[in-house]
């Protein structure tokens, strides 16, 4: 089976990542792209989730969505999976050049290589659970449907 790895923008199949520029409307708001709605959403307070929508680049709002004085939701270890979700689809169906990346990958495992993240990621060493990889194959096969 072919494998598909990606982590920084600026590889192949970088378009994958959270952090690259590809704006999305989920709800009725735009979100520059989806790691700004990913961090938003792990708060309650409007004021906390604002505060990350108006991060200037996704690095920002992954900084701002670790910040720790701000009062997470209490429910969030058991929803991201589902926010994660949710933005994923946005990003590749609100954008037609990434759905055809995405639908080009064909039946290819898809591997968010970062030694950073051992979640999202697969550790960079594939003892990872690759959330994000497999949330990426869910959605291409939701997209061939």
């Amino acid at each position: 089976m072919e494998i598909i790895k990606f982590y920084s923008v600026n590889d192949d199949f970088g378009d994958f990542s959270n952090f690259a520029r590809y704006p999305v409307k989920i709800k009725g708001k735009r979100y520059l792209t989806s790691e700004h709605y990913f961090q938003a959403m792990k708060f309650e307070s409007m004021s906390d989730q604002n505060d990350i929508i108006k991060a200037k680049t996704p690095m920002d709002a992954a900084r701002k969505g670790r910040d720790r004085k701000k009062k997470l939701r209490r429910n969030w270890e058991s929803i991201k999976d589902n926010i994660m979700r949710e933005a994923v689809m946005a990003k590749f169906s609100q954008h037609a050049e990434l759905k055809s990346l995405l639908l080009s990958t064909g039946d290819a495992q898809i591997i968010e290589h970062s030694e950073n993240d051992a979640y999202w990621g697969d550790g960079g060493d594939g003892s990872g659970k690759n959330m994000l990889g497999k949330i990426l194959v869910e959605t291409r096969e939701k997209l061939k449907a």
